[in-house]
């Protein structure tokens, strides 16, 4: 756009901190600029700095979290729903952020977090989907007066109604060396960008529906070796095709053929110490865009569709997917979501079809109602005529007021042969303001409930009490001592059988002090209660009888100032462990230089002594980032595991075209360290690329 253009247009401006000081002027002024045509809409951004020299830019690849630095933010509530929205963001040096948003960003989840050490996966999506990858393109200048921003969003990236239109909008600015954070429409500290009913409106918008048609073939050639004897190097090549067709302006359907998915990062190591499932994170793209629909449950816990369990083995192992169709958008005031997968035969193991269907619509005031249904059935000829799996579910959001909140869901199973308890239901009340945040839910979930295309912790029957509170204290004499903020903390999680049996539950109370310098750190106190029906094998030949056992441990947590280009953490687990006795440590450390290089390394051991028996486990893993520019970079990610006695490498090329296609090199690695030398060696080159055919 020419300079003239963006002159003539209205300035929005007069942002208001939350950060550090709710309610109050931003320290720098911010200037926005909106315009668009039949094409596109376009924002222009000038972030005003008295010191530009102190800009922060810790990182400079594609998505890159922008919480931690000088960054700028937007989104758009195109149905004005006030719970769903695009957003867009980018840093000084032109990164291109954007996300999903959906439901203001918030999840359904309970509690399970304070005695595991460790970073916190997510489950099956809903709320903030930071994978979607849209086309559109951002460019940036660093001058004497800040930083600028221009902004070019294509029409179809975006899906909105029939004009006129009314959009709700926000921007969000970071001050990083300040620790400043800035909205164009005020919010609370306790909420985000995400916080769409406290959105402002955008009026007068007349868009024409775009036409929309996007093929993005891919090419792929392979060359992978198993260091098992007599075994060879196998050559592979394969293609592969998407397509992106707009049924209407606010439907769009995505094919998918012969579905890749070599270019994602390998999971990441855990040992489990536990009795319950481990969680891995969904990485693949096709199913991260409008993942937010489609999860229904209580997030990480209960998920009734989980898409990992297409094209994933139990065992990690890969399944071809053949190909499938997912549509998605809004249809008379419906949000809806129909999805249907192959996979093809492995061995003797059958294909299976898989299907998941969503509608829900939003209510006044935050609420909403939907439901759900996932379906999956064996294919082919050894498919057999009982294998096939059904969830039925139901969920609500009910917002009342500004602080109250009700969440909840119920759903159902049926699989062949099992019969007795096939349900689980779920609900919670929620209040939350400036000071405090206090919650309660109950959960229970039958022993034969069974989503097998979604994800459970706990495979037993269960029911599940989950209560706390949060509160948030910020004074004068506070800040005067170099603190910005006390949030003193406590919950308490119980789960028992339905015969009465008490299984588990966590009595946690935690101080956590924020300090001005971006220090953080603060100490915990647990009770736990572990209940244990039969013996349970927490390590090969350490097996704990059946029993109650109950402990008390201490925690503690503390990050260093993550604006330096050295930071550092360390989190300590210390007191009883089932019959015994723990002792985790978990230091991590990440090195910064100008955003260009990012290296992090993380290390958990854990060292564990019961009457049963001692054992030692270490799990390490060393991640390196270095971006040639926005859309090149390099990745690597080194782990090491003691538990199966082996450590992996996998590196990773990326020369990014948009929406997350180009050019990608990747070599994975998995040695043995006991002797055993190499297990597997495999080297991919793949290409994809994007075409506008209806541009």
């Amino acid at each position: 756009m020419q300079e003239r253009v963006w002159q003539q247009a209205t300035a929005l401006s007069d942002f208001v901190q939350t950060d550090p000081v709710e309610g109050q002027p931003a320290s720098e002024k911010t200037e926005v600029r909106l315009l668009y045509d039949d094409t596109a809409i376009y924002v222009g951004v000038i972030c005003y700095d008295s010191d530009p020299s102190q800009i922060i830019t810790t990182d400079s690849r594609r998505d890159s979290g922008l919480s931690e630095m000088d960054s700028f933010q937007m989104i758009f509530d195109t149905y004005h729903d006030r719970q769903n929205g695009f957003m867009f963001g980018t840093n000084a040096a032109g990164i291109e952020y954007d996300a999903q948003v959906r439901r203001e960003g918030e999840t359904q989840s309970g509690g399970g977090g304070p005695a595991v050490l460790g970073r916190a996966q997510p489950g099956s999506g809903g709320g903030t989907n930071v994978n979607w990858d849209g086309s559109w393109e951002v460019k940036t200048h660093v001058s004497e007066i800040g930083w600028t921003a221009e902004f070019r969003i294509p029409l179809r990236t975006l899906r909105y109604g029939p004009p006129p239109q009314v959009w709700g909008l926000n921007f969000a600015r970071t001050i990083q060396r300040k620790r400043e954070k800035v909205y164009w429409s005020p919010l609370a500290r306790i909420y985000n960008l995400t916080r769409l009913s406290s959105a402002g409106e955008l009026r007068g918008l007349d868009l024409k529906p775009p036409r929309n048609l996007q093929v993005t073939p891919y090419v792929i050639g392979s060359a992978n070796r198993n260091f098992t004897p007599g075994a060879e190097t196998d050559l592979d090549r394969e293609w592969g095709l998407d397509a992106k067709v707009g049924v209407t302006p606010s439907l769009n359907l995505d094919l998918t053929s012969n579905t890749d998915f070599a270019q994602v990062e390998v999971d990441e190591e855990q040992i489990n110490l536990t009795r319950f499932n481990l969680l891995f994170p969904e990485k693949r793209p096709f199913f991260l865009e409008n993942a937010g629909l489609f999860a229904v449950g209580k997030n990480g816990e209960i998920d009734l569709f989980f898409s990992r369990r297409i094209g994933i083995a139990e065992d990690g192992s890969l399944v071809p997917i053949m190909g499938g169709a997912r549509l998605t958008g809004k249809t008379r005031g419906l949000n809806v979501g129909l999805l249907n997968m192959q996979t093809d035969r492995v061995g003797v193991r059958p294909g299976n079809n898989y299907t998941a269907a969503r509608v829900n619509r939003e209510l006044r005031n935050r609420s909403n109602v939907g439901a759900i249904f996932v379906n999956r059935i064996a294919t082919g000829s050894n498919a057999g005529s009982q294998n096939w799996n059904r969830t039925w579910g139901a969920d609500s959001k009910l917002g009342i007021g500004e602080s109250w909140t009700f969440t909840g869901f119920a759903a159902r199973t049926e699989t062949p042969g099992l019969t007795g308890r096939q349900y689980a239901y779920s609900s919670g009340l929620e209040f939350k303001n400036r000071q405090t945040h206090k919650y309660f839910d109950y959960t229970e979930v039958g022993e034969n409930f069974n989503p097998e295309v979604g994800f459970l912790e706990r495979s037993d029957g269960f029911r599940q009490v989950f209560t706390g509170w949060h509160q948030y204290v910020r004074s004068g004499w506070l800040a005067k001592r170099g603190v910005r903020e006390l949030e003193p903390h406590s919950n308490y999680e119980s789960f028992w059988g339905f015969d009465g049996f008490h299984e588990t539950a966590l009595l946690h109370f935690h101080q956590p002090v924020d300090f001005e310098n971006g220090y953080r750190m603060g100490p915990a106190f647990n009770i736990q209660w572990e209940g244990l029906r039969a013996p349970f094998q927490v390590y090969p030949g350490v097996i704990v009888p059946a029993g109650t056992y109950r402990s008390g441990f201490f925690q503690w947590s503390s990050t260093t100032d993550r604006r330096r280009w050295i930071s550092g953490g360390l989190a300590w687990n210390y007191g009883g462990f089932l019959s015994g006795h723990e002792n985790v440590v978990v230091p991590s450390f990440t090195v910064r230089s100008g955003g260009k290089l990012n290296v992090s390394f993380r290390w958990t051991r854990s060292d564990i002594s019961l009457p049963q028996g001692a054992f030692v486990t270490n799990v390490g893993s060393l991640r390196a980032t270095y971006n040639f520019t926005t859309s090149v970079y390099t990745q690597s990610l080194i782990q090491y595991n003691d538990r199966t006695k082996r450590w992996s490498t996998n590196l990773r090329f990326h020369w990014l075209n948009t929406a997350g296609t180009g050019l990608f090199l990747v070599y994975n690695d998995t040695e043995a360290f006991n002797g055993l030398g190499p297990l597997n060696r495999a080297f991919i080159l793949k290409y994809s690329r994007q075409f506008d055919v209806l541009r």
